[in-house]
């Protein structure tokens, strides 16, 4: 069934390709005739006569023969006492007929010579008044093979090419998997279900983080219940042409509704899904393809078995019309997974692996809260890497250490040279998150300062994560904030100046007092009132905006004049930490613990 596929497709592309390539030679040969008609008639402008020359030339008696061809307007002249014929063209070939022989009667010797006309020389002339015409097969030509592509779904089908991955291969889902276990039940016995009356949900909606494990998922309910599994893309139905996104959805489910039962899964529909808007340009192609694929979803008949899923990272940004009972019955969030859910992933992950007696994925799970499952297995294959290439024989707690630290901060530029006068900012600069860190009720415990740059950092302050947060309270969040900001802090104090060194702290801190007033409604100002949409602020008049910005610049101001406090009363732990960052690069947590003993 796959190599069907596949040779459909190669076979697909051959004619694509065959068909640019006819029409290029066809260019090509009109190009070059075009280009002999312009040589040939530059070279017959020396040897042209006009008509009304020709006409003086005839009264005189000076023409000795005219040659023509049946159905042209071009004669040759040949004139008495010249051996080079000349060229001329007349107004009409009958009139000039007549005139030559009212001459010859009135004793005038032309000879007069008409030749039938060559049908090889009638070509270039053809081509020519053809070009438009076969400029525009050839454009036809192309858009019916990019349409023929356009079944561009990926099957894995039930028997030769079925979809390996089972609900086993996947960790840190149960309550998902539990609530998909029906619809695998549907797909193999729908006649059990439809005799009790029940219609299994037509449309199913995965949102969640990038990497939480949406296709996987999907791939599972495949591999589960046996039946064929359509994978396509929301962006490989966008196209420049207007209707191909909208053929392309047609020939997908006419697909699925042959193969039934069977399973459509669309990755990123947000490409098509999205909000209808104005009728124009682009916008109009994604709003008839996104027609389409409500009315094929609308278009199943009670005895076709088909089960459409469909994965999003913004499910905000869906058409209301596709969420409605019907089409998209149910909506299932799929977060990342907690410190269990984590555990039971490596372990996955991690059958293939050698690991030192010492490591333990429980550790792991524990410092890697927030992670998906994408992350946690690219940390794993990223510690196989490290340890291959430190010559390691197992894989060993530095290796893994350094791996996260690869991933969430970036790649360590040991050779970089950096001047004193940058260490020194950066010293005190981490020495500042650190130290205001220390003095923060709901802040995370310290693991790491180093001032070794990594990625575009030129330092970095690392924390345990050891605990899963799914809320997070004012207090919290404001404390963040004073967090972020001591870094800022501790350069104007000890250096009385300033770096472009905590951008990213000011762009963090500014999304997260921006989201506490308009989305969290923590504002004491404005209340408890949602401003996250544009509908919404104009529901308050234009003013609320420059409330907003009042509101949020609070927020700054205060979360920066708490930081330089802390660190105003510890301006010599401040110092010390800077000077044993110097010393040593990189500070753990039980040296910066002494610091205060």
């Amino acid at each position: 069934m796959d190599n069907t596929k596949n040779n459909k497709k190669n076979s697909n592309k051959r004619n694509l390709y065959i068909s640019i390539g006819i029409t290029a030679i066809l260019l090509v040969i009109i190009g070059v005739l075009l280009l002999n008609m312009i040589n040939n008639n530059n070279k017959d402008e020396e040897k042209n006569i006009s008509y009304t020359e020709l006409i003086k030339q005839i009264n005189e008696q000076a023409v000795e023969k005219i040659e023509m061809t049946v159905g042209s307007t071009s004669i040759k002249v040949k004139l008495k006492g010249e051996e080079e014929e000349k060229n001329a063209i007349v107004p009409s070939t009958q009139a000039f007929i007549e005139l030559v022989q009212q001459k010859v009667q009135e004793g005038n010797e032309i000879e007069l010579i008409q030749n039938q006309q060559n049908i090889f020389l009638k070509i270039p002339s053809t081509l020519l008044s053809l070009l438009p015409t076969l400029l525009m097969l050839a454009l036809f030509v192309l858009i019916f093979k990019m349409q023929g592509l356009g079944d561009k779904g990926k099957v894995y089908d039930g028997e030769e090419n079925k979809s390996d991955v089972k609900f086993s291969d996947i960790a840190g889902l149960d309550e998902e998997k539990k609530e998909l276990v029906e619809i695998v039940d549907f797909l193999k016995e729908p006649k059990r279900f439809q005799d009790m009356g029940a219609k299994i949900p037509r449309g199913i909606l995965l949102y969640g983080k990038p990497g939480t494990g949406k296709t996987l998922i999907a791939k599972a309910i495949a591999g589960e219940a046996g039946v064929p599994f359509i994978s396509m893309s929301g962006s490989e139905f966008i196209e420049m042409f207007a209707g191909l996104g909208a053929s392309r959805v047609r020939k997908l489910f006419e697909k699925a509704r042959r193969i039934s039962p069977c399973i459509v899964f669309i990755d990123e529909i947000d490409a098509i899904g999205s909000r209808r808007t104005s009728n124009s340009g682009a916008e109009s192609e994604n709003n008839q393809t996104l027609n389409q694929l409500l009315v094929e979803m609308d278009g199943f008949e009670k005895n076709e078995t088909v089960i459409v899923l469909a994965a999003t990272n913004r499910p905000e940004m869906l058409d209301k019309a596709l969420l409605r009972p019907g089409r998209f019955d149910r909506q299932i969030t799929i977060n990342t997974p907690d410190v269990k859910g984590r555990e039971e992933i490596l372990k996955i992950h991690s059958k293939d692996k050698k690991f030192a007696s010492n490591v333990t994925l429980k550790s792991i799970a524990e410092d890697t809260a927030g992670f998906t499952g994408a992350e946690l297995a690219n940390i794993l294959n990223e510690s196989a890497i490290i340890a291959t290439v430190n010559k390691h024989k197992e894989i060993k707690q530095e290796d893994i250490e350094e791996a996260i630290k690869k991933v969430t901060v970036g790649l360590q530029k040991i050779s970089r040279v950096v001047s004193d006068k940058e260490k020194k900012l950066t010293a005190f600069h981490e020495a500042g998150h650190a130290i205001v860190g220390r003095f923060l009720n709901t802040g995370d415990p310290l693991k790491e300062i180093s001032i070794i740059p990594r990625g575009m950092a030129g330092g970095y302050t690392m924390y345990k994560s050891n605990e899963d947060k799914f809320y997070r309270s004012k207090t919290e969040l404001e404390e963040r904030l004073v967090g972020l900001l001591g870094g800022r802090a501790a350069e104007k104090l000890a250096l009385d100046d300033i770096s472009t060194g905590a951008r990213n702290d000011i762009q963090v801190a500014t999304q997260i007092a921006k989201d506490m007033v308009t989305v969290y409604g923590m504002s004491e100002k404005l209340g408890p009132i949602s401003l996250e949409d544009k509908e919404n602020l104009e529901v308050f008049g234009q003013d609320i905006e420059d409330v907003i910005g009042i509101e949020v610049k609070t927020l700054i101001d205060e979360a920066y004049k708490k930081a330089t406090n802390i660190l105003t009363k510890n301006v010599d732990k401040l110092e010390t930490l800077a000077i044993l960052l110097l010393q040593k690069e990189t500070v753990t947590a039980e040296e910066f613990e002494k610091i205060f003993e």
